[in-house]
């Protein structure tokens, strides 16, 4: 009969691990190299005391922290074997923590688990001279890793191959494209060709029609300034000019005449004689001997014809035509409305011993500027039919031309001298 195994009968339990239970020495060692499974199998010439778990301890064990048994492979060793040099993964500190039966146990590893999205964000980033062991201590504190239990302990070769490959593994960033934003700040700028640069030099001039179809452009636009600035000198400042020059060329007449200078037989061309006043139109401008442009019209004032062969009478002759001429448009115009005037309306011309009063008799709407019959002693088309004292106004016509003319004429009717003042029509 075969004796019982030790503790079978004392109420203890068999220990797997003593080497009396299997009978013969070499019993053990030998049950120990024949396991069934081999992937769950240590390697061999690693064999070493596995841990006791608590549960199996003997009673008399003593309580307090004890040291987990020492790795019974070499686990970077085997992955870079396997694997070659990989990044490994942050494992989490290896703490003490009771169990529940009151024994002190080591606490289990723990991995942690890299989020995808996290990755990926993460690989986008440059990370050219980072460290791999710190990128991976890193990861799992600013990437949101969460900490998981790594795989059985105990597991065979197919667990550790898993937990190594995936541990620590990473893809490569992916190469920016020519067009992306990473291409173009991150790395260098690919040196172009000769002629690639010919071609962006080409491409960045302007072409000829460009180039023509601007000169163009700033030439209208200065033409069209100077137009504007033309038309303004025209419209207004000759207008301001005229003004300025006329009223001093009326208080200088006046003032000759408060002096008592002496009539002179006949005036210069260019001066100033008397002075002409048409109440309907307000109009009070001075008479200059002459009709050059230059010396009379342009400078505001009204010209008497008074060269040949368009010499014509003055207002104190007896008998005669007194032709006038002004600007109609720019530099005063004086006679910019007289086709206002209505048959009656009164035309006054003051002069150094009187004022002679004409009434407006007819108007010609438009006639051509060699027509010289209607300034004649007997004017033409005016309705006058014999030999009087009359008066003729002469403008250009229509406005802003110089095309046709404009002709007023009247008839003396009053001859007041100055030493009786001025006549009604200037008084009302």
């Amino acid at each position: 009969m075969t004796p019982p195994r030790h503790g079978a009968g004392d109420g203890r339990q068999d220990d797997p691990h003593d080497p009396q239970a299997y009978g013969d020495p070499g019993a053990f060692d030998a049950a120990v190299d024949r396991l069934a499974d081999p992937l769950n199998d240590p390697l061999p010439g690693h064999q070493g005391p596995p841990a006791v778990p608590p549960q199996q301890q003997a009673p008399h064990a003593p309580q307090g922290p004890q040291q987990a048994p020492p790795e019974w492979y070499d686990p970077e060793g085997y992955e870079r074997d396997w694997y070659g040099r990989q990044e490994t993964a942050r494992r989490a500190p290896a703490e003490p923590v009771p169990s529940t039966d009151g024994n002190v146990e080591p606490r289990t590893e723990m991995l942690w688990r890299i989020d995808p999205a996290e990755e990926s964000a993460r690989e986008q980033e440059p990370s050219a001279g980072a460290d791999e062991t710190g990128s991976a201590e890193e990861s799992g504190e600013h990437r949101g890793a969460s900490p998981v239990p790594p795989a059985s302990a105990t597991g065979g070769r197919a667990e550790r191959r898993r937990a190594a490959k995936g541990r620590g593994r990473r893809r490569p960033a992916p190469r920016p494209g020519p067009g992306s934003a990473a291409g173009t700040e991150g790395a260098p700028a690919k040196p172009m060709t000769r002629m690639e640069a010919r071609r962006a030099a080409k491409a960045a001039k302007d072409s000829p029609a460009v180039v023509i179809s601007r000169v163009v452009g700033e030439l209208f636009i200065t033409l069209g300034i100077l137009m504007l600035l033309f038309v303004t000198y025209q419209l207004w400042w000759t207008n301001v000019r005229a003004d300025q020059i006329a009223g001093r060329e009326t208080h200088k007449i006046q003032d000759d005449w408060a002096k008592g200078t002496r009539k002179p037989e006949a005036f210069e061309p260019g001066q100033g004689f008397a002075i002409i006043h048409i109440p309907k139109l307000d109009v009070v401008t001075p008479i200059a001997e002459g009709t050059s442009k230059e010396k009379v019209l342009d400078r505001g004032m009204v010209g008497h014809y008074s060269e040949e062969p368009l010499r014509t009478a003055m207002p104190e002759d007896k008998q005669g035509n007194f032709a006038l001429a002004g600007h109609r448009n720019t530099h005063g115009e004086p006679f910019r409305y007289i086709n206002r005037l209505r048959p009656g309306d009164p035309i006054v011309v003051e002069t150094q011993d009187a004022y002679y009063t004409y009434e407006m008799t007819s108007e010609l709407s438009q006639t051509s500027p060699s027509n010289v019959s209607v300034i004649g002693p007997v004017p033409q088309q005016s309705g006058f039919t014999k030999p009087g004292r009359y008066i003729t106004l002469t403008t250009c016509t229509p406005e802003f031309t110089s095309t046709y003319r404009l002709i007023v004429w009247g008839k003396m009717v009053d001859e007041r001298p100055r030493s009786k003042g001025k006549p009604d029509v200037l008084v009302d």
